[in-house]
């Protein structure tokens, strides 16, 4: 009677820790998200105005965030729903733990904090240039 009872305890545990690395999945998918958002959100300026009042506000926490070294709080939320279901949480930030593997072959440093954030006003200078330029020519 008592092993079955600790397998029952183990069945109930199994769904539970599927759930959590399943949100922990789905905030990676948030994050990346917001990263897109903060990259090339201005591009959807150019079709709904409106949109501004909410990409100036993340692209200043994203170019925030890479220029201070500071770790989005999305990843310490990650990295305890990771560890919640069983698996490992890692120590660095999102992009250094997800993009720079992609982008570039070694760890991310300083520098490349930095010119990912001049990158983000940079291209969002650029597209918000261009977003006020079409408002000027529209009567």
């Amino acid at each position: 009677m008592e092993s079955c009872f600790s397998n029952d305890q183990e069945n109930l545990e199994a769904p539970m820790k599927f759930d959590f690395v399943f949100f922990a999945d789905m905030v990676v998918l948030l994050h990346l998200g917001f990263v897109l958002f903060v990259m090339l959100g201005g591009l959807f300026v150019l079709q709904w105005k409106w949109v501004m009042w909410v990409h100036l506000p993340a692209a200043v926490w994203g170019a925030l965030i890479e220029f201070t070294g500071w770790i989005c709080p999305l990843t310490p939320l990650e990295n305890w729903l990771r560890e919640a279901g069983g698996e490992q949480g890692y120590q660095s930030d999102f992009i250094e733990h997800y993009v720079m593997p992609l982008l570039y072959p070694t760890g991310l440093t300083r520098e490349i904090q930095i010119f990912l954030g001049v990158l983000v006003i940079l291209l969002n200078v650029g597209i918000y240039a261009l977003v006020f330029h079409r408002h000027k020519k529209t009567p």
